[in-house]
């Protein structure tokens, strides 16, 4: 989930730095926009440097002394791919610019330019909160919808004593929850994600692959950390960023991914097999590169060892779940995959319809569960039936846990 934090300039914008991180620990993904106050208290640089991704500060940038037409509306570009704008500090001033519609900045233009929801921490001195105006402004924004996390009191830097500072980092997390219906139900749980393609040498240059991007299992990943759990993702070659608050595991072929899947599957109480693993490798890769001729050559294949199967054979209490990418037969081939390869799921789809399949941001799939239910889902995007895996996942665990007691 991306969550774009505005910060404001108060005394409090240090707070910030630490509130990056502790968002990030909840599994989220972190933007940072800067008004030019809080810039005098806090450089860009350390946003950048926590976050990973560059801080925006002027609704207008500027490059070699011209005007960057891009920048003009990077503001929409930024409210299209926010879940939540959180404003934390946020001062009297952003405050009476959010009530009253005024856009004289990247902050509160990107406001007025979202329609994600919208949570505010106040922090200013003890006589500008309590000030008519500003009351005035915060129950504005609370008709509109506006998550207020009111600010707490205490000694504040101006040196008087009373409601200002800005709340602990446990109050602001609890109210970006409750907003975004966050669900924290795998906390405890370590959970083992395999994602992307494999790459099997021919020789130094050229390899087999296949069409995977990676994107479903990165969802994947990405979901269970926001719902808590420890995540540790065995990745393919992909272009993709690795998701906040997931510890991620580089291999490149199908052998190395098994060698992965092995030294972490003990830490594992769900694994969850969504790597696109070359089904043959060459029997040999050439130790130079094969040089073009006029003659044909051939290849030997030699099948790849099957990780699903492998790791289920060693399940014990842990939860299996793996893939089947068909192209015809797609019920009968999953549900043979779930009773041959001795998994509790199986995420089955045929990758020729549309709106499915690899390197496309959206899937249509049937969870196929070890107790018999067939769950048909519309088309939806990755990181939805990401989201609905998971559900199911905890079902069967639940009825499994329920069976093992009774």
């Amino acid at each position: 989930m991306h969550i774009t934090l505005g910060v404001s300039g108060g005394v409090a914008a240090y707070k910030a730095a630490e509130l990056v991180r502790r968002l990030q620990q909840e599994g989220f993904t972190v933007e940072v926009v800067m008004t030019r106050a809080a810039c005098e208290f806090v450089r860009p640089l350390t946003f950048a440097a926590l976050s990973g991704k560059k801080v925006i500060t002027d609704l207008f940038a500027e490059s070699a002394g011209e005007a960057n037409l891009d920048s003009a509306i990077e503001h929409i570009a930024v409210a299209q791919r926010t879940d939540l704008l959180l404003v934390a500090p946020a001062t009297a001033d952003i405050l009476a610019k959010f009530s009253r519609g005024i856009s004289d900045d990247f902050l509160s233009t990107l406001y007025l330019a979202t329609a994600a929801p919208v949570v505010v921490a106040p922090a200013m001195n003890v006589n500008m909160w309590n000030h008519p105006a500003t009351q005035e402004n915060i129950e504005n924004l609370r008709r509109r919808g506006v998550y207020i996390v009111s600010p707490d009191e205490g000694y504040l830097a101006c040196g008087m004593t009373g409601a200002g500072r800005l709340a602990g980092q446990e109050a602001i997390i609890a109210a970006v929850r409750d907003v975004v219906h966050v669900r924290r139900d795998l906390e405890g749980e370590t959970v083992l994600v395999t994602a992307g393609p494999t790459e099997e040498a021919l020789d130094p240059v050229r390899f087999l692959s296949n069409r995977s991007s990676g994107r479903m299992g990165y969802a994947v990943a990405e979901a269970a950390a926001e719902r808590g759990a420890r995540v540790i993702l065995v990745s393919g070659p992909t272009a993709l960023a690795t998701p906040a608050a997931v510890t991620r595991v580089d291999v490149r072929t199908g052998l190395e991914m098994l060698t992965a899947v092995e030294q972490h599957f003990a830490d594992a109480t769900i694994a969850i097999f969504a790597a696109a693993v070359a089904d043959y490798r060459p029997a040999e890769s050439a130790p130079g590169k094969i040089k073009r001729s006029a003659n044909s050559i051939s290849v030997e294949l030699v099948p790849n060892i099957d990780i699903l199967a492998t790791a289920a054979r060693k399940k014990g209490h842990r939860l299996i779940v793996g893939f089947a990418a068909e192209t015809d037969q797609v019920a009968e081939n999953a549900r043979k995959k779930l009773r041959d390869k001795n998994a509790d799921l199986i995420v089955g789809n045929d990758v020729t319809a549309e709106g499915a399949g690899f390197d496309v941001g959206t899937n249509v799939v049937t969870l196929f569960s070890r107790d018999g239910r067939d769950l048909p889902l519309p088309k939806l995007t990755k990181r939805e039936v990401a989201q609905r895996i998971l559900d199911e996942v905890l079902r069967l665990s639940a009825s499994f846990k329920h069976q093992s007691a009774g």
